[in-house]
This record gives C-alpha cells, sequence and structure tokens, in this order.
C-alpha cells in the first residue's frame, strides 16, 4: 500500500463538524484573551519575538531537514511541514501551569500567535511546501492556492477568534464563565474527532505505524527542545523557558488534519501524522509538564509558580 495514493474517507458532514470544533477552538482562545494580553507582548516584546522566530522559521527549518534523514515518504513529509506550519495549541498554557511556568507569557504568545498564524500558515506551508524535493509533487497535484486557504482560514478560525474578543470586550464577566467549558469541550470534541479518523482508517494507519510512531516522536521531541533551547540561548528564566518549550513545541495539529482534508483532499500520509502528532503532542507535553512539576516541588516545596512562590498566572516580569 503507498500512502501517498491513499485518500482517507471522510464525510461533508464530518467535516462541517470538524470546521466548527476549529471555530469553537479559536473561539475558546478568545474569550480568554484581553487587551492586556497584547499589552504584555507590547511591553515585554522581547519573550515574543524569540517565540515567533522558533516558530515560524526555526521549527519549519529543522522539520524540513528531519523530513530529508527520516524514513518518510513524501506526503508524510508534506504532513511534518503542515503541523510545523500550524499555530501553537490552546493546550500549552494548561501544560505550561501545571510545569511552574510562565501563564501569562504562555495566554500572550499564544493570543498574539494565533492571530499572526491567520495569515502566516499558508504562505508558510506553500513556500516550505514547494521547497521539499519530493512534497514539491504533491503540493502541485493538489493544487493548493495559498490565497483561497488564507481566505478559508479566515472564516473558519479569523471569523470565530474576532467574534470572541468582541464577546470578550462587551461581556468580560460571561465570557470568563463560559470560556473554560467553550475551551474544554472544543478540546475533547478535537480528540474524539481524530481519534474517529484513525479509527475509521485503521488499515490505513497500521501499515505505516512504525515509521509513524518513531517520526512523530522525534519530530514533536525536537519540537519541545527547540522552543527550550531557543528560551535558553535568548536569556530567558526559568519559568519563561518553560512556556516557550510549550508554545514552541504544542503545535494545534487538528487544524492541520482539517486542512488536510480541505485543501489536500485527505491525502494518506499528511493525515495520518497531522492525527496522530494531535494525540502524542499532548502525551508528551503531560509527561514533561509533569517531570517538571515534581522537579520544582522537589525544590520549593510548592505544587505551581517559581521558587519565589509567584503565582503562575503571574504576568511577565
Amino acid at each position: 500500500m503507498n500512502v501517498d495514493e491513499v485518500v482517507l474517507s471522510f464525510t461533508p458532514g464530518s467535516l462541517t463538524i470538524l470546521n466548527v470544533v476549529l471555530g469553537l477552538i479559536m473561539f475558546g482562545i478568545a474569550l480568554g484573551t484581553s487587551p492586556r494580553d497584547f499589552r504584555v507582548v507590547a511591553q515585554h516584546p522581547k519573550p515574543f519575538a524569540i517565540a515567533i522566530l522558533a516558530q515560524l522559521l526555526l521549527l519549519p527549518v529543522v522539520t524540513f531537514l528531519l523530513t530529508l534523514v527520516l524514513p518518510v515518504t513524501p506526503s508524510m513529509a508534506l504532513g511534518m511541514l503542515l503541523v510545523a506550519c500550524c499555530p501553537p495549541g490552546n493546550i500549552s498554557q494548561v501544560l505550561t501551569h501545571r510545569a511552574g511556568g510562565n501563564v501569562a507569557l504562555s495566554v500572550s504568545m499564544t493570543a498574539v500567535g494565533n492571530l499572526v498564524y491567520i495569515f502566516a500558515l499558508p504562505l508558510s506551508i506553500t513556500f516550505w511546501g514547494s521547497l521539499h524535493p519530493t512534497a514539491r509533487t504533491l503540493l502541485r497535484d493538489v493544487a493548493v492556492d495559498p490565497w483561497r486557504m488564507l481566505l478559508e482560514i479566515l472564516l473558519i478560525i479569523g471569523l470565530p477568534f474576532a467574534l470572541g474578543l468582541l464577546l470578550r470586550a462587551k461581556a468580560p464577566g460571561f465570557s470568563a464563565r463560559v470560556q473554560p467549558i467553550v475551551k474544554w469541550f472544543s478540546l475533547i470534541a478535537l480528540l474524539g474527532f481524530i481519534i474517529a479518523a484513525l479509527v475509521g482508517n485503521w488499515a490505513v494507519f497500521v501499515q505505516v505505524l512504525g515509521v509513524i510512531l518513531l517520526v512523530v516522536a522525534v519530530h514533536d521531541a525536537v519540537a519541545l527542545a527547540l522552543g527550550y533551547g531557543t528560551a535558553v540561548v535568548g536569556g530567558l528564566g526559568t519559568r519563561e523557558r518553560k512556556a516557550m518549550t510549550f508554545e514552541v513545541g504544542i503545535r494545534n495539529a487538528g487544524l492541520g488534519l482539517g486542512l488536510v482534508f480541505l485543501f489536500f483532499d485527505g491525502l494518506g500520509g499528511m493525515a495520518i501524522v497531522a492525527g496522530w502528532w494531535g494525540i502524542w503532542d499532548i502525551v508528551a507535553g503531560l509527561v514533561v509538564a509533569g517531570v517538571w512539576a515534581r522537579h520544582t516541588k522537589r525544590r520549593t516545596g510548592a505544587t505551581s509558580g517559581d521558587a519565589s512562590g509567584r503565582s503562575p498566572a503571574e504576568v511577565v516580569q
């Protein structure tokens, strides 16, 4: 079975549900975003600048190199590039809090970063995909139009994000009450969709199971290490390094999976990489956050925050 020639089956109704779920995710992120988050970035631009550099440039470059050395097919390589070009996942704040990192920085970077990615994602995947020696043929075959993709992304994630910001501004109390519900419902729904996609196409998934497990594990570990490494090189503090690790390492693979079905005709290797990444990313993130939390507890006797006892929701200093 050539996974590059396999098209995963999904009904139009399922794709509609996926679009709604992706919209809810962005709506939930926006409900938890305030003007203060953007001011934090404006007042302390260094961490955000490092994060954007790591996400928009370094992660795609490193991913591109990984696709050349790992045993991946062209569609798997394109899937890896797509995941690397996706915005940070909204569970990054949960993991940052669990690890005792700077949650305020994480929230700010996710809020501003998702806004940037609405415009950067279609251009980024088109650019890196067109450079790849094997994946660029697939990119031409599906005839991806970055401007059409931008329009679709504006409708699917940009509009819900804008509506969430508007509701947060007009009704902050109501937004604060419903935001956790929307956030967790959309996350659980997305996980359910990813699992359904893998189970519904199990025969294809099993054929490449060993390669996918290896490739996604290596790619995810490299992404997490890249986030931490760039924070160290940038001279950020311990709590900021934790936030940066998850901002760079946790990608919105669910959005990537949706884009595979919307723009790449459900291309097998792409969909399997994005689908499994969406599951493994959370598992690996929880393990890293848990190890960090135990280390912090042993060192300081606190379950969250840093050694000085500051709250993890504290604004970047």
